[in-house]
C-alpha cells in the first residue's frame, strides 16, 4: 500500500460511517440557519459574508474533533494500528495519508456552502477577491485544527477522549487571545497569547484580506502538529 492507497482507505472509512455525513449536514444546516434567521444581509443592503465567517472558528471547535477523533484512536480500538505501522510507508506518509483524507472532507464541507454567495449574489454584488480570501482563511483555519485534532487522537486511547481533548485544545488556542486581553490588557504576555490565537490570525481572512503573516502562521501550525504526530508514531514503532 502506498500513500494514495492509505488516502483512499481513509476516505472510504469516513463515508462508510455516519460521521462524514453528519458533519457535512450539520455544517450546511448551520449555514442555512444563519442566513435565514440571523444574517442582516437584506436589511443592511450590504453584500458581505463577514458575520458568517466570524462564527467559523467556534463552529470548527465542535466539528473538527469529530472528524479527527477516530484518526488514530480507532486504529487502537479495533487493533489495526500494529498492522498499519508495519506497512511499507514512512511515518510522514502515514500521517499525511490520514491528514489529506480529513482535509478532503473539510474541502467538501466548505464547498457545500458555496451556494450561499452564489444565491445571494442576486441581491447584491460580492467582491470575488473578498470571497476567495474568506474561504481560503476558513480552509487554512480548518486545516490547522485538523492537524491539532489528529495529533491529539494519536496520544489518546479512545475516540471519546480524543474528541473531548480536541475540543478543549481548539477552544484554548482559539480563545486564548481574548482571555489574555481580559486578564492582562497591558501586559506583554497578553500580546504573546493574542498572536498565538486562531482568532487573531483569522481576523484579516474573515474580512477577505489575505495576510501573509496569518498564512505563515497557519502553515507553521499545520507542519508543527503533523511533525509531533510523526514523532508519536515513531515512538509507537
Amino acid at each position: 500500500m502506498n500513500i494514495l492507497g492509505l488516502y483512499k482507505k481513509e476516505i472510504k472509512s469516513y463515508f462508510n460511517s455516519p460521521i462524514a455525513y453528519l458533519v457535512v449536514l450539520f455544517f450546511v444546516l448551520f449555514c442555512n440557519v444563519y442566513f435565514l434567521f440571523f444574517n442582516q444581509f437584506i436589511a443592511r443592503n450590504v453584500a458581505s459574508l463577514r458575520g458568517f465567517f466570524a462564527l467559523i472558528p467556534l463552529v470548527f471547535i465542535i466539528l473538527i474533533p469529530s472528524i479527527t477523533m477516530r484518526s488514530w484512536a480507532e486504529e487502537k480500538k479495533v487493533g489495526t494500528e500494529e498492522l498499519l505501522l508495519t506497512l511499507p510507508l514512512t511515518n510522514w506518509e502515514l500521517v499525511l495519508g490520514k491528514f489529506l483524507s480529513s482535509l478532503t472532507l473539510l474541502a467538501i464541507m466548505l464547498g457545500m456552502t458555496l451556494f450561499v454567495p452564489i444565491t445571494l449574489s442576486t441581491l447584491g454584488h460580492f467582491e470575488r477577491g473578498q470571497i476567495i480570501g474568506e474561504y481560503l482563511g476558513a480552509f487554512l483555519l480548518g486545516a490547522a485544527a485538523l492537524s491539532i485534532g489528529q495529533f491529539i487522537s494519536s496520544i489518546t486511547s479512545n475516540q471519546i477522549s480524543a474528541y473531548i481533548f480536541g475540543v478543549v485544545g481548539l477552544l484554548f488556542i482559539t480563545l486564548i487571545g481574548e482571555v489574555a486581553v481580559l486578564l492582562n490588557p497591558a501586559g506583554a504576555l497578553s500580546r504573546i497569547f493574542t498572536h498565538l490565537s486562531f482568532t487573531f490570525h483569522f481576523g484579516s481572512f474573515k474580512k477577505g484580506l489575505v495576510d501573509t503573516r496569518g498564512l505563515l502562521y497557519f502553515l507553521l501550525i499545520i507542519f508543527y502538529f503533523l511533525y509531533l504526530n510523526v514523532k508519536v508514531i515513531n515512538l509507537r514503532k
